[in-house]
């Protein structure tokens, strides 16, 4: 078993149209990163659901849920708004979160898209179509401005190595 790491908690960067800030502007877009764990559990008419928990201990094998807030605190809407989260190279990215917007994936961080449109490199100079286990960042551009005060939820899944 593992203790719970800090580097769970990827840096996960805001990206102002201009460039990447590590840190958001002051009173402009802020960002919060929480990792779950998905605990499956028994409910009375013999099905199984599934609950997030925060985690107190980790194993190869649990599937994470990594859920990223982010909330405008500035007094003007944000545009051009752009999340992006490495996926930490302990963990295999495993798909969307339940729900929030499309995400594009990368394998090498410079470029993104969907999955089926992204390929990896061979041993042999060639290439193969990129693999869910082959995506290191997941990013997210907000369609539309995010008013002051609005904040919103995007997320993706993970499978710890």
């Amino acid at each position: 078993m593992f203790k719970l790491l800090p580097a769970l908690l990827a840096a996960t960067t805001l990206i102002p149209a201009a460039g990447i800030a590590a840190a958001p502007a002051r009173g402009g877009v802020t960002i919060t990163t929480a990792v779950l764990r998905e605990q499956r559990v028994a409910a009375a008419d013999g099905s199984t659901a599934i609950r997030l928990v925060a985690p107190t201990q980790i194993t190869p094998g649990d599937h994470l849920v990594y859920r990223i807030t982010y909330r405008n605190g500035g007094q003007q809407p944000a545009s051009g708004v752009v999340i992006a989260n490495p996926v930490p190279a302990h963990l295999l990215y495993a798909g969307p979160a339940a729900s929030g917007p499309a995400a594009d994936l990368s394998v090498d961080g410079k470029t993104f898209g969907p999955l089926a449109a992204l390929s990896v490199p061979t041993a042999g100079g060639g290439k193969r179509p990129a693999q869910a286990a082959d995506v290191r960042v997941v990013r997210w551009r907000l369609a539309q401005p995010l008013a002051p005060g609005g904040e919103g939820q995007v997320g993706f899944r993970a499978l710890l190595k």
